[in-house]
């Protein structure tokens, strides 16, 4: 009997020693690349400086310009703060372990990076669901547009954004750490993301995999239809507008939103709406590249190069600090 007890007793210590729990994770990111890591940096140190300086320039100047001050352009302010945030969170440490060999992590870090990523990227979803419906509002409802988009209304719209997708995000991360990661902790991408970080787990996810993937249908799919929704709305609207110029000038104020609808949306629906199992590495890394740099560059060059309002009040205040200048 005596015995027994402790062969189980011992059982239960190796069975400890190997589910020795993981307080770091190491970050392959771009490792297997080699030397073209240093390229790679280049690259990306000069795209993430090209994102900080054309978000601080449309958020400072929707700030500085009167004529911007509109619902449009309030929630365009805020997805480019976001997005400024958003990549601060993935893109410095991405560009500092391309030129290091220690690429980890702690396990806490880890989970801040997913909860920060996870939040603003979410917020940022939501965001452009609500920028479709303020373009359905002032095409569909031009008359009712001042009490629709109320400022009261718009602060609002902007609050909800942000608490809804740090509320998902906690979730989400809540489910990934709340399991038990034991002796594997390569991360096999270039940022703490959910796919990459649940595989490592020791245990069956599929009941967390699933709760994640509703969270995913419900921060994706419902707003990307409720744009679609709009857009079919506003599409009738102007196609009723009986001037071609009308028609054109009524598109050209969506057409910026909806180029960064189907490219924010198609990636993040091919890397979210599929399960962990289907993760490939180097083929969703390229894709996640996309939607954590092509996207946040895309926004302000499509809202700047695309937008004359914008055009105008760029040049406006450039203006306006070179005349200061001058008088100095």
């Amino acid at each position: 009997m005596y015995h027994n007890a402790f062969i189980l007793s011992s059982s239960f210590q190796v069975l400890a020693e190997n589910l020795t729990m993981v307080t770091e994770f190491l970050l392959l990111g771009f490792s297997s690349l080699g030397e073209i890591q240093l390229a790679l940096f280049v690259v990306f140190l000069f795209l993430y400086l090209v994102i900080l300086s054309g978000n601080v320039t449309i958020v400072s100047v929707i700030r500085l310009d009167k004529s911007l001050h509109t619902p449009m352009y309030f929630f365009l302010g805020i997805l480019s703060t976001s997005e400024t945030f958003y990549t601060f969170v993935i893109l410095p440490k991405m560009l500092i372990n391309l030129l290091s060999v220690a690429r980890t992590i702690s396990f806490t870090c880890c989970a801040t990076q997913m909860f920060f990523f996870l939040g603003f990227a979410i917020t940022n979803c939501l965001l452009l669901g609500v920028m479709g419906y303020d373009r359905y509002a002032a095409i569909c409802h031009p008359l009712h547009y001042p009490i629709l988009m109320s400022w009261q209304v718009c602060g609002k719209l902007g609050a909800t954004c942000g608490i809804g997708g740090f509320l998902a995000s906690l979730t989400v991360v809540y489910l990934v750490f709340s399991l038990p990661f034991c002796s594997a902790n390569k991360v096999n991408h270039y940022f703490c993301d959910i796919s990459p970080v649940i595989r490592l787990a020791c245990t069956n996810t599929d009941v967390h995999e699933f709760v994640i993937f509703i969270c995913g249908v419900l921060v994706l799919v419902v707003p990307f239809l409720f744009i679609c929704v709009s857009y079919i709305c506003i599409l009738r609207t102007i196609l009723k507008i009986p001037s071609a110029e009308g028609r054109r000038k009524a598109f050209s104020t969506c057409a910026s939103h909806l180029t960064v609808v189907i490219v924010h949306y198609g990636c993040a629906s091919y890397i979210y709406l599929r399960p962990t199992a289907n993760y490939v590495s180097n083929k969703d890394r390229l894709v996640t590249v996309t939607y954590t740099i092509v996207t946040p560059l895309l926004n302000p060059m499509v809202y700047s190069l695309r937008n004359k309002d914008v055009q105008v009040a760029i040049r406006k205040v450039l203006g306006k600090k070179g005349s200061l200048k001058l008088y100095n």
